[in-house]
């Protein structure tokens, strides 16, 4: 891999104009940083001055002029070499990855990787370069996608490799668990609402508790471990969120506050008050800009919130008719939707440039039915593109809906029984799914069971049930690679369920 970058310092120049270089290069880039996670795992610091010398390399070689021709060409050229290298990535993997600077150098003011002083606000003041990421992915993807029909296939070398990945078995043999890998009850007696995988990551997972802390944990190497705790909110934890670069965790908490952490040491790195001293009840990174979250309270509000300078952006707010629970980005982050507990989902169109939320499209789901869980996907089965969204809303079925527009209006596709009357159960996607024989969904229930449902299949959609919990299960979430589950129950255990090896 060392001789791709070699390459890349040793183009040729020719006559042709600079314009269009900046594009390319941050093209380049943003393939690197897709792949940055796997480099030298065990050296994680070293990974951020490549990421950061590769800018400097190709910022320098951007100055000259290239035939555009051999430029499109070694993009190409690297990103099937990376594919080859280290695998492909998952759906969500590789559209977080297109935003380039990771949260810890947006905290640590590291330098911008856009250069160019046109990019610059009015007062001199840099803009992230996550825009420009997010445009250039577009571009991207226009240049893959938009050129098929609607439900047509997609390139057959990527359906190959990710099949490949997920392995070519049924749905059935790939969900089956051979047992519980191991249990933590660190926070037993207290409620565990959310936890998740860490991105890209199969060993270091996170939870949350009604006892106010957060708990990070460690599966590899053995035995699974604690990792560190995180203390310091003066009530009720009720979610958090990754960065992308897994270095920092956002918390909300009944206290209202929202806390920033450094997950290395367990440091609270800074804490920001709710303006309406309301409880907050919910949290999301911005995908394409780790430099905003997005937070829901118990006063029906919405607010974007820059996390470097703790306050909040102006036209980054909206209110819903209920309390907000529930909040979930497109992979794109152009479209967010939000759940409260009277049962409606809004859409909101996300402005790039400014952080600004524009009121779209609402659905009743169900009156008075708590909206607990969204979660958005934008390939939902095998080859064929099907932006859906996944909902808990309290009504004893787990709802699939289909977006159907960029305002994110949604239609009902279908829906599957479970137990979900009152408690805050969560569900997600399979990450393995889009190119599989099939497609899968994970929901915690109030009967103590994981359930897993194949959305393709029009009856016995049930492909697994796994049983052990005491007590409602809340949250689940799988590793990278699918390899483990985790679930979390109302009575604080987590349960880590190993996939039995073929």
């Amino acid at each position: 891999m060392f001789l791709l970058h070699i390459v890349t310092l040793n183009w040729p120049p020719t006559l042709s104009s600079a314009c269009g270089m900046a594009a390319v290069w941050q093209q380049v880039l943003a393939v690197d940083a897709r792949y940055n996670a796997y480099r030298t795992p065990t050296f994680p610091q070293f990974r951020t001055q490549y990421i950061r010398r590769r800018s400097q390399l190709l910022r320098e070689n951007a100055k000259c002029g290239f035939e555009p021709g051999l430029r499109r060409q070694y993009l190409k050229l690297r990103s099937q070499l990376l594919a080859l290298r280290y695998g492909p990535l998952s759906e969500q993997s590789s559209f977080r990855a297109s935003s380039v600077r990771s949260s810890r150098t947006t905290l640590d003011r590291m330098e911008d990787f856009e250069e160019d002083p046109r990019a610059q606000g009015a007062r001199g003041h840099r803009r992230s370069v996550s825009r420009g990421s997010y445009q250039l992915q577009a571009q991207m993807n226009r240049a893959v996608y938009d050129e098929r029909p609607p439900g047509s296939l997609v390139p057959t070398s990527v359906a190959e490799a990710s099949r490949a990945m997920a392995g070519d078995t049924t749905l059935s043999e790939n969900y089956a668990f051979a047992g519980m890998h191991h249990i933590f009850d660190q926070h037993v007696d207290s409620a565990v609402p959310r936890l998740q995988f860490a991105n890209d990551d199969k060993h270091l997972l996170a939870c949350c508790s009604l006892d106010g802390t957060l708990s990070i944990m460690t599966l590899s190497p053995p035995p699974p471990s604690v990792k560190v705790t995180l203390k310091g909110h003066g009530g009720p934890v009720t979610d958090f969120a990754w960065s992308l670069s897994n270095d920092i965790i956002v918390s909300t908490s009944l206290d209202g506050t929202l806390r920033i952490w450094n997950t290395e040491d367990g440091r609270c790195i800074r804490e920001v008050r709710d303006p309406e001293s309301s409880e907050l009840l919910c949290c999301t990174f911005q995908p394409m800009n780790n430099n905003l979250t997005v937070v829901g309270n118990s006063k029906h509000h919405l607010q974007v919130v820059n996390i470097s300078t703790g306050k909040k952006v102006k036209g980054g707010s909206s209110k819903l008719t209920g309390r907000v629970l529930s909040l979930s980005f497109d992979a794109p982050g152009k479209i967010l939707w939000a759940g409260d507990d009277r049962g409606s989902i809004f859409s909101f169109l996300f402005d790039m440039a400014t952080g600004k939320l524009t009121k779209a499209k609402r659905l009743v789901v169900s009156e008075g039915s708590s909206i607990c869980s969204i979660s958005a996907r934008s390939w939902i089965s095998r080859e064929a593109r099907d932006p859906s969204l996944l909902v808990n809303a309290c009504v004893n079925k787990l709802l699939l809906y289909r977006v159907v527009d960029n305002e994110g209006t949604l239609q009902l596709k279908r829906s599957f029984p479970i137990q979900h009357g009152s408690q805050l159960v969560h569900s997600i996607f399979c990450p393995l799914m889009s190119f599989r024989q099939g497609a899968c969904v994970v929901t915690g229930s109030e009967d103590g069971c994981v359930y897993f449902f194949d959305v393709e299949r029009n009856t016995k959609a049930i492909v697994n049930k796994l049983q052990g919990h005491g007590g409602p299960v809340l949250d689940v979430s799988f590793n990278c690679d699918e390899s483990l589950l985790a679930s979390a129950d109302s009575t604080g255990m987590v349960i880590i369920w190993r996939r039995e090896q073929k």
